[in-house]
């Protein structure tokens, strides 16, 4: 067993501790979040979880092997460098931070000791992810031939979403939250991880007049190995949430749509689905915690180190910048 420790026991804290219930590696055994109503509720939960002092005593409980980090991003990086020097492996939550110098400290001490991190991309071990990467990677033969463009479109009914209404109000706030560092985020992690770093050429953000609010719509355009991108997102309307990232090449197409799903076409060929967008989320999940328990044990894992969600936060909040 591989026991593992979470601070943070919002909406993604709280779903982690039910995908990881009845694992057969993985174990939460201690568990923290600032609120200690939310704690309470949690351990009732999950009676055999044992509740630590504060986040520190957590890091410090003998026998832990990872650190999973579910808080809002303030507390990311120093939370991380704690989890470090008691020799932990770390799980983060993205935004990895909108702290650059203190991110790129954090990823020069990774490779300089060799630490184990890494950021929870979820489309990191999707079938779509692995379906792109064969045929527009840098080791792919282009099967669909050469990729002319990529467009990526979300739609939200609302901000935050309804379920979210318990993760506190930075979600709603542009200092730290808004759909782009939140959900945008993860398509350009894939889209930076099979064409390289992405350069932003216009980004038109706006936002509400209270000064506080995060975005309600941006509109941009990038450009990627050569290959121009577009991006549409934006809240409200009469459109219910909706995402989909298309990529578009000379022999065919390749659409991840509702995270997980995924269709192949080619030219003069019906449209082929790859599965269900329900059934390759399960599978992408499964593959996620084996990777992550790759990662605890030091071996070979395709979850995404802290210097590539570094990269992708860059962009994002060159996105979100106002003199763009």
């Amino acid at each position: 067993m591989l026991s593992i420790g979470v601070v943070g026991l919002g909406v993604m804290g709280q779903r982690m501790l039910a995908r990881l219930a009845g694992h057969a590696r993985l174990r939460v055994t201690r568990v923290w979040d600032e609120n200690p109503e939310v704690l309470t509720q949690v351990l009732s939960h999950y009676p055999l979880l044992r509740a630590a002092a504060n986040a520190e005593a957590l890091i410090r409980e003998p026998g832990l092997h990872g650190l999973y980090i579910a808080t809002p991003p303030g507390p990311h990086i120093a939370l991380s460098e704690r989890a470090f020097d008691a020799g932990l492996a770390v799980l983060c939550e993205k935004p990895l931070t909108t702290d650059f110098a203190a991110g790129r400290a954090c990823v020069e001490r990774i490779e300089r000791e060799r630490l184990r991190a890494a950021v929870n991309y979820s489309l990191a071990s999707s079938t779509g992810l692995a379906h792109l990467q064969l045929a527009f990677g840098a080791a792919s033969r282009r099967p669909l031939g050469a990729l002319n463009g990529v467009s990526i479109e979300l739609r939200f009914a609302a901000w935050p979403r309804p379920w979210q209404s318990g993760a506190g109000a930075w979600l709603s706030q542009r200092g730290e939250g808004g759909f782009t560092r939140e959900v945008l985020s993860h398509f350009l992690f894939v889209l930076q991880r099979v064409l390289g770093p992405a350069k932003v050429l216009r980004s038109e953000v706006v936002y509400p007049d209270d000064g506080i609010g995060s975005e309600l719509s941006l509109e941009a355009e990038l450009v990627a190995a050569g290959v121009p991108v577009t991006i549409s997102a934006g809240v409200g309307g009469d459109r219910a949430d909706d995402n989909r990232m298309l990529w578009q090449a000379s022999e065919g197409e390749i659409e991840l749509r509702d995270w997980f799903g995924v269709t192949q076409q080619r030219q003069g060929e019906q449209v082929q689905s790859l599965g269900d967008a329900e059934t390759l989320r399960r599978n992408g999940m499964t593959d996620q915690l084996s990777h992550w328990a790759a990662m605890l044990e030091g071996r070979s894992h395709s979850l995404p180190g802290f210097a590539e969600a570094l990269a992708v936060q860059q962009t994002i909040e060159r996105l979100l910048a106002r003199d763009n």
